[in-house]
């Protein structure tokens, strides 16, 4: 286990965790998501309304917090690769605009080049 930041492999390819969380991403940004919780929560509401037992209310309101943890996980994930991506671009066009002031271009305009596709890779 690493504490280093999701998208500052040296590599460049996702890891599995990476190919994980944005495939949970597509898949909790789908209409079908958004229609599960929506009857999830009507769930909530029948089976409190209904009179149940405790334990399918204890039930209901355990998954829905279980949901709610994994999805603010989820969110996290994606601020944090949606952030390093957005700096890596910052530091490239500064590079490139520093370069293009001396009179010189190369290495900064190629990192540029990379960084514009920068989250298609993490």
């Amino acid at each position: 286990m690493t504490l280093s930041h999701p998208a500052a492999r040296t590599d460049g390819a996702p890891g599995r965790f990476e190919r994980l969380a944005e495939a949970a991403s597509n898949l909790t940004g789908s209409p079908a998501f958004s229609l599960f919780c929506v009857l999830l929560v009507g769930g909530f509401f029948a089976v409190h309304a209904a009179g149940l037992s405790t334990e399918w209310q204890i039930l209901v309101g355990d998954t829905m917090a279980a949901i709610t943890l994994l999805l603010l996980a989820l969110l996290k994930n994606t601020e944090r690769r949606a952030e390093h991506a957005l700096q890596r671009k910052l530091d490239a066009i500064a590079a490139a605009l520093l370069e293009q002031q001396e009179g010189r271009g190369g290495e900064a305009h190629e990192e540029l080049r990379k960084a514009i596709r920068l989250e298609e890779r993490l």
